[in-house]
């Protein structure tokens, strides 16, 4: 049924049928507006002024010898009336709309004036509405007349503004409709490429202009590209991780088969390191298949927790916050992140503090500690992977140097902010800050 779909029209070729459709709506519009200046009318005394003034001028005028005429059109000009004499006929302006109303009105007062083409302009010098006309002699010659004063019910001071800026306005709001139906395609790949990264990948739909139909289509296939490389490198870390663990385990069993030594808990200490390395990287470059799906929990029972472990292995700790705050996230993942930098506050000092604020929107959880705090010129660089700080940080430090990092994309994967200052009375300030949720 490929013969049935819409044909690709490039990008240039629509705008062009959107200014070639507003053109044509302009002049439709303009010529029906103007056209309604053909049914304005007068009142009936103007009317039969404006009659008689004609036919006793046309009279006068024709009585006299064309040398003539032109002076006594001078003299029959009144304060209300101007009049003037031409030979020939000139040309009328075709903007000018016709008053076919009021030329109506002047014949019926005066039906001799219908032999004499008799009509009526409306034209708009400056801020007033004034009417043109003329009406040929018996000669071929041509009497013309205007008005000097705006003649009542015909100041068109508000139509005339109506008249430019009525189809102005329509045109520009239905110019810009027409251009947001035709950049849409553009927006939905723009949204689409803002979420790379940050959960399961959706394909755009393939509509809108040629060129943007084939920047669509490249995007898709991007996408699947990115995919595939992703799926088959965390294929292979997962491999490369179980095939590791494997011999460390046996490492470690051979290792509890050793007499207690120092050189027995030098290699229990680097198999441990081993392990703890192979985890955080695992864990930084994604070693799960399936993106875990984000469920509610008790963030004041998770922080609690956290805090009760560390006083358990007999350290200090802290947990102040209200008893109960629940929060849509991925848990495993959310969980990680707050381990890691409360285990980091556990490392480089004595004391922990985790808070857990809910006094703004969405809810802020920060974990304090006492120790050496980080150079303020190095925390930024502290959240890259693979980064230590060894004068602000002991370098018996296990892992690769990815805890902040890992830190890092948990909260990013939660839509949330991690901030690490220095406290002013010594140690470090880590601030984890989610965005508000929907309560529906």
């Amino acid at each position: 049924m490929t013969f049935l779909r819409r044909p690709a029209v490039g990008l240039l070729g629509q705008v062009l049928a959107i200014l070639l459709l507003t053109l044509v709506i302009e002049f439709g519009a303009s010529t029906l507006l103007y056209e309604r200046a053909s049914s304005f009318a007068v009142r009936d005394d103007e009317a039969n002024r404006l009659a008689e003034h004609l036919v006793i001028s046309r009279r006068l005028i024709a009585e006299r010898p064309p040398e003539e005429r032109s002076a006594m059109a001078a003299e029959l000009t009144t304060d209300r009336y101007a009049l003037q004499w031409s030979a020939t006929l000139p040309t009328i302006p075709p903007i000018a709309p016709a008053l076919n109303e009021m030329q109506r009105q002047v014949i019926e007062w005066e039906p001799s004036l219908a032999a004499t083409d008799l009509w009526l302009r409306l034209q708009s010098p400056g801020r007033r509405s004034v009417v043109t006309g003329g009406l040929r002699l018996s000669d071929g010659s041509w009497l013309f007349f205007r008005t000097r004063q705006p003649i009542a019910n015909l100041n068109l001071s508000f139509e005339r503004i109506a008249l430019a800026m009525v189809p102005a306005i329509a045109l520009m709001l239905l110019g810009g409709l027409l251009l947001r139906r035709v950049l849409l395609p553009l927006r939905r790949l723009a949204t689409a490429a803002d979420r790379v990264g940050h959960g399961a990948v959706e394909h755009v739909e393939e509509d809108g202009p040629g060129e943007v139909r084939r920047v669509i289509t490249a995007f898709n296939r991007m996408q699947d590209r990115i995919q595939a490389l992703i799926a088959g490198r965390t294929q292979a870390l997962a491999a490369v991780g179980h095939d590791l663990r494997t011999p460390l385990a046996r490492l470690h069993l051979r290792t509890e088969g050793l007499p207690h030594d120092e050189t027995r808990d030098a290699i229990a200490r680097d198999v441990a390191e081993m392990e703890a390395m192979i985890t955080s990287l695992l864990a930084f470059l994604g070693g799960s298949a399936e993106p875990e799906p984000a469920s509610v929990v008790d963030l004041a029972v998770l922080c609690a927790t956290l805090a009760d472990d560390a006083e358990d292995r007999g350290r200090i700790a802290t947990y102040v916050g209200p008893d109960h705050v629940e929060w849509r996230l991925r848990r495993v993942g959310f969980k990680r992140a707050l381990v890691n930098l409360v285990e980091n506050a556990l490392h480089y000092g004595d004391e922990v503090t985790i808070t857990l604020l809910t006094d703004r929107p969405g809810v802020t959880i920060c974990v304090e500690d006492d120790g050496p705090g980080i150079p303020d010129d190095e925390l930024d660089h502290v959240l890259e992977p693979f980064v230590r700080l060894d004068p602000a940080r002991a370098r018996d430090t296990v892992g690769f140097g990815l805890g902040l990092s890992i830190v890092q994309l948990a909260v990013s994967a939660e839509g949330g902010v991690l901030t690490l200052e220095n406290r002013q009375d010594g140690g470090l300030r880590a601030a984890i800050a989610l965005p508000p949720q929907d309560t529906k």
